[in-house]
């Protein structure tokens, strides 16, 4: 688990047993970004869904497909976010597509660099993004 923001909480693929210890951790809302088969045998949304919800956290299915991260993509990102119950917990496969959806989506609310460092210090360099994140802002 790698915190962006006081909001944000991100990670690789979730594991179905992992879901009650997420929900004990205080998360109100899991926010997957990660197409249905996208790699054999990872839990479909489906699951999630239904695990995430009886541990009484809402679940949201955002699908980006790996490596075409669009502004739709980042708009749709930062409303879900804005309307969910917070701590939120988004995944995909390492982290990367929902740290560049937050990078993007955050653009014009917090300075570049801000959101740079944030990324970085959970992990993820998201330096080659300066130009779409500034272009959003």
């Amino acid at each position: 688990m790698k915190r962006l923001s006081d909001e944000l909480t991100v990670s690789p693929q979730l594991p179905i047993e992992a879901i009650d210890e997420i929900a004990k951790a205080g998360f109100k809302t899991v926010i997957c970004n990660r197409p249905d088969d996208e790699d054999p045998g990872q839990p479909s949304f489906a699951e999630i869904a239904a695990k995430a919800e009886a541990a009484g956290m809402k679940a949201i299915f955002q699908p980006v497909a790996s490596g075409n991260v669009a502004d739709t993509d980042a708009d749709a990102f930062a409303a879900n976010l804005a309307a969910a119950e917070k701590p939120v917990f988004a995944y995909c496969r390492s982290g990367t597509r929902c740290t560049i959806l937050w990078s993007l989506a955050s653009a014009g609310k917090l300075p570049v660099q801000d959101i740079i460092k944030s990324a970085s210090d959970a992990g993820y360099d998201m330096s080659a993004l300066v130009p779409r994140i500034s272009a959003r802002g």
